[in-house]
């Protein structure tokens, strides 16, 4: 294993273990997601048709939103406690460490927020053929939420009221993942095909792998600097 390599997978398992060690705020995106989710049958009514037809838009809606509020524990304790001037000092490239970063947030908060909606989806109706379609659309669009929450953590890392600014950046710029995916689940509800969203989500993931991490080591060393 080369170094580069090491270091990567360091930086993820010690994210990953320090975020089991505070089990509350990795509930919190869960909960939220439940919460906001059993709140529409709630509004709609427990007519079948209409949760059917709204499912797609509430599931992503959710998931956009908590997805959103866990961004803030990227980078939050490893400025809290000084690390993350340490790992932007590493001889091992800052784009890496900051790749592994991202990751491990997607695997702590965007893959249960992913099982979750699979099991949600029942409690809205949504027919068999579309729950292909949603988990295709939230393994692709779910990693861009994270690339692109990245950046604006970066930007607004260690600074007071930093959740209402980082919101403000980050939410307009979900917009497009938010309308492919819940178009391509909508077109297989209508019985149209899906890989045209698909195809777009998997562009969108390619491009935001490629270009987010170098966007969000820049910020940080400014940040820090």
């Amino acid at each position: 294993m080369t170094p580069i390599l090491r270091a990567f997978v360091a930086v993820l398992l010690r994210d990953v273990r320090l975020a089991l060690r505070h089990q509350g705020e990795l509930l919190n995106p869960l909960l939220f997601f439940l919460i906001v989710v059993t709140m529409f049958p709630l509004a709609l009514g427990p007519d079948k048709l209409t949760l059917q037809a709204h499912a797609p838009a509430v599931i992503w809606v959710a998931a956009v939103l908590a997805s959103s509020i866990s961004l803030d524990m990227m980078f939050r304790s490893d400025f809290d406690d000084g690390s993350l001037e340490q790992l932007l000092l590493s001889p091992c490239p800052d784009v890496i460490l900051v790749f592994a970063k991202i990751l491990a947030h997607w695997l702590l908060t965007g893959a249960p927020l992913t099982a979750f909606a699979m099991l949600l989806s029942v409690f809205l109706y949504l027919p068999g053929a579309a729950v292909f379609p949603l988990l295709m659309t939230l393994l692709l669009g779910t990693p861009v939420l994270s690339l692109v929450g990245s950046v604006g953590v970066a930007l607004t890392v260690g600074l007071r009221g930093g959740g209402m600014l980082l919101a403000l950046l980050v939410l307009p710029l979900y917009m497009p993942v938010l309308i492919f995916a819940v178009a391509g689940v909508n077109n297989t509800l209508k019985g149209l095909s899906v890989f045209g969203e698909i195809y777009i989500l998997a562009a969108m993931l390619i491009l935001a792998a490629t270009l987010c991490p170098f966007a969000t080591a820049a910020s940080l060393r400014i940040r820090m600097g």
